[in-house]
This record gives C-alpha cells, structure tokens and sequence, in this order.
C-alpha cells in the first residue's frame, strides 16, 4: 500500500456539499483531496437537481407550445419525443459537468476516484492507497429509501434514480409519496401526457409546506388530471402482464390502481455505513455534529445529506463552506433560520421561515398578508395566474417570520424574502422598497401591504 504526502483537508464525496468544501478550502489556501467514488456532482448534479430540471424544462416547453396562439403565436403541433427529451436531459448534465471537472482541475484539488473509507483520524483509504490529511470533511450524502412490501423491488418499480433512466414514456405513473420530489415527478410527466396517480399515507401532501399552500396546490394537481390519494396505505405491488397493480387502504376501503411504472418517492436516507465503526457519533441513523460541524472525533467534520438535517443540495453546499473554514482554524457556526425549500413543480412552490400552523402552535401573535398572481400584470402576461404570496408577520412589529409562495417563478422570488427573513426585515422594509414593473416580486410588495393596511391592485381577498 502506497501513501501520498499528508494533505491538509481530505474530502470524502464529491456532491455538493464535498466538492463546495474543497474549494473553499483550496480558495483559502490548503493543500486539498477530493475522493468520490463516483462522478464529480454528486447525485444532485446527475440523478437529482439537474437532470430533474431539465425534464421540467421540457415540460414547460411542451406546455407553452400548447398555449402559444392564445398569444397570438402559431404553432402547427407540440408533441412529446421522449428520446430526444433524454438525451437533451443528458447533454444538459454532460455541460455542468464538465464545467464542474475543469473548475476543480483549476483549483488544483488533487481527486481520487475510488471509494474513500476513513480508517482512523487523519487517515482515509483509496483504493491501495492511503491518504493522510491534517483535516477531514466527511461528506458521503444519501441514498433512497426503500418501502418493506412485497413487490417493492419488482420489474418496473423505480427509484428516483431509476426514473431519470427510463427508454420510453409511460402512458400511466404511480407515484409513492407525496413529498417534494413525488411532488415534483408527478408534475412533469402529468404535463408530459401520463396518466399520474399519488399515493400518499399521510392526511396531506408536502408535509414541509404550509397547510394552506399545500391545500390549494393539491387542488390545482387535481385540476391538472391528477388523482391524489392522501391517507393511503401501500400494501402490495403485483404485476400483471407488462403492468403493475397495486392494492392499498383508505381507512377501512381495501382500493387498487394498475400502471406502466411506479415510483418509489419515499425519501432517502443518510449514507452513514461503517462510519461508527471509528468512533463517529451518530443520531437517529445520521452523522451526529456540533454547529460548528465538528464530529466526535477530532479534526473530522461533516456536511451535508450525511447529517440527516436538511437533505437539500444548497444546504450541503452552505455547510461545506463552513466545515472547510471550521478545518482551516475558523469558528465559524451554521445558522439555520432562513433555510429556503424550493419545489420544482407546476407551479412552482417555495417558501422559508415558519409556517402558520407553526406560529400558531407557538403562541406568536401574527398577522397574515396574501396577494394572488391572478392580480399580478406579469403573471397574467405569461399566462401562468394560478397561486398567491403569503406573508406571516409578528404582531404588533410586523416583523417577517415566514413567505409562502405558490407560482411562477417561485423557486427565484423567494430569494428576496430569505435575504429579508435573515435579516431581520418588517413588513415595512418590503412595502417600502421599490419592486420593479411589471414584475412577479411585485407579489411580494402587495403582500406586504397587505399586513401594513391592504394592497394597492386587489378589490377583494
């Protein structure tokens, strides 16, 4: 076994939160090794955020093509060619990609493409190599969860993963889980013609969104022709033919739906084997951390997925910045009040800070402004004014605790309001500065007024 000159970070995992975390620390001047076993990324760059975002891309295309001459466009036919909508998803991850593998080339971080185990503080084995480093980050992400029913695991039953790798376009999709990314998958082959069913076994979808929002964006699922069933209990897949059928409860009512493929949207669980077996501290099947993120064990840190608190690729990114500096002699604390959720569905739905049912539950005194994009000239423009802006104040200050958004767009307004909630901006401080006509985030000023007094373009709420 050879073994390289000690580095002064080593890395383990090249997702966001790893790869993020090696930059940061060649910017800061260490001497830095990358492993990842797999490609540079991580699954959010190859089987999550992007890939995802491509499809949904697609769809929109086909969605606005559909809806061209109410513009006055003319478009002779907008069809769905599966194959070339693959492969453009594929280009579109090969060009991030490689622009990804010449960034870390050009920060000079020396990558290890094998799997990297940790054997021992300061000391990681690759392959037949041994690597030490004077700090390590630990950042080995997620895996997807599996459901323990029979037929979980037959023909036609995918994973997220899997899905992003299908040959040809199901005429009918069950998706199980009604969380963000069934959420998100049952959008876009619905608007891509499938014939979606959800089955969720809690009473509502999107358990991370505000009741309302959620409320009325399984409405607007429904309106799109999709059938949602919350409440429901998966007890068998079986096949039949080339097809599955699935058998499930509601309450007492024994029901069944057959479709070309179903998905297993279930979440995904840390990726934590082996570590205890070195003495690293876990919690509830995740890598236990302080909030500085340090580990149990002296000079390893962690980020990301593996840490099991938020499982989003910016949060991993936002962590492994400061584990980095942490290890670089920093003293840096990860602070979590402003953490935006983003849902890439149609429409869009993002929020951050506290929900109503939460305040309600803490005995804040709050306040509520809504306006709806039906009343927003930009949305009407683009045809898309389905939704609202919601703003949840503190009383009497008006003080911003929480935004919920459900419409176009939303995933990008919501980045004024998470710079407004860390702050700690008013209701004031948003009715006051100037948003730009015509303009979605004018939602957001009318919201505002709508805590302050009422707003200006709304008759009625």
């Amino acid at each position: 076994m050879t073994e390289q000159a000690p580095f002064d970070v080593a890395i383990i995992g090249g997702g966001p939160g790893g790869y993020v975390a090696a930059i940061r620390a060649a910017q800061l001047g260490a001497r830095v090794a990358l492993v990842e076993k797999d490609r540079l990324g991580g699954v959010c760059l190859h089987r999550g955020c992007i890939p995802t975002k491509a499809l949904l891309r697609s769809a929109e295309a086909l969605l606005e093509s559909k809806n061209a001459p109410a513009v006055g466009v003319a478009v002779k036919s907008a069809a769905v060619d599966f194959t070339a909508m693959m492969a453009w998803k594929e280009r579109a991850v090969a060009q991030q990609a490689d622009e990804l593998e010449k960034l870390i080339a050009w920060r000079k971080i020396a990558v290890f493409r094998e799997e990297g185990r940790l054997v021992g503080p300061g000391s990681i084995k690759v392959g037949n190599e041994l690597l030490a480093a004077s700090r390590i980050i630990i950042a080995t992400g997620s895996l997807p969860s599996h459901l323990p029913i029979p037929g979980a695991n037959l023909p036609g039953v995918l994973t997220s993963d899997q899905i992003l790798e299908l040959e040809a376009m199901p005429e009918s999709l069950v998706v199980i889980g009604a969380g963000v990314v069934g959420c998100e998958f049952a959008s876009i082959f619905s608007a891509l013609g499938a014939h979606v069913t959800i089955l969720e076994l809690l009473p509502r979808i999107l358990p991370p969104v505000d009741e309302e929002i959620a409320r009325r964006f399984q409405q607007i699922l429904r309106g799109q022709g999709i059938t949602v069933h919350t409440n429901a209990s998966l007890q068998e897949i079986r096949t039949e033919r080339d097809r599955l059928r699935l058998l499930f409860t509601l309450g007492e009512e024994q029901q069944e739906v057959v479709a070309d493929r179903v998905l297993m949207a279930v979440g995904r669980r840390p990726c934590c084997d082996a570590l205890d077996e070195i003495g690293l501290a876990l919690r509830d099947g995740s890598l236990a951390v302080n909030d500085r993120l340090e580990t149990s064990v002296e000079n390893v840190y962690a980020a990301g997925d593996v840490l099991g608190l938020y499982m989003l690729a910016y949060v991993a990114s936002y962590q492994g910045i400061i584990a980095a500096e942490n290890a670089l002699g920093g003293s840096r604390q990860a602070d979590y009040r402003a953490v935006p959720n983003c849902v890439y569905t149609l429409p869009e739905i993002a929020s951050v800070g506290l929900r109503e049912e939460e305040a309600r539950a803490q005995g804040i005194p709050y306040k509520v402004g809504r306006f709806p994009f039906s009343a927003v000239a930009r949305a009407q423009l683009l045809g898309q004014p389905l939704g609202l802006v919601k703003l949840i104040c503190e009383e009497p200050s008006s003080r911003l605790l929480g935004v919920h958004i459900l419409g176009p767009r939303a995933t990008d307004i919501i980045g004024e309001c998470t710079l407004a909630l860390r702050m700690g901006a008013t209701a004031q401080d948003l009715a006051h500065t100037m948003h730009g006509h015509p303009n979605l985030s004018e939602a957001i000023y009318e919201a505002a007024w709508g805590i302050i007094d009422s707003p200006f373009h709304l008759r009625r709420l």
